[in-house]
């Protein structure tokens, strides 16, 4: 039953991830975008830096998601309620 409540436990804190990946992902896309064309340095070459910085926002998301999600979840998980 444990091993039951661990992998319902995982299940949800994956999906909760997910959720926030897609927020927290494309925010910090966004930011990088705006770092590139504010930037003259990155700016001058701009066609070439954009996908990397997205990239690079979306990359940088993935394990922050990880950490709001602990925190949404109160840090130990599924309650019962």
């Amino acid at each position: 039953m444990i091993d039951h409540l661990q992998g319902r436990r995982e299940v949800v804190m994956f999906k909760v991830s997910v959720l926030v990946w897609i927020v927290l992902g494309t925010v910090l896309a966004g930011v990088s975008l705006i770092v590139v064309l504010m930037v003259p340095s990155f700016a001058a070459d701009a066609i070439r830096n954009i996908p990397y910085a997205v990239a690079v926002g979306f990359a940088l998301a993935m394990p922050l998601s990880y950490l709001v999600a602990r925190q949404i979840n109160g840090g130990q998980g599924v309650s019962k309620a």
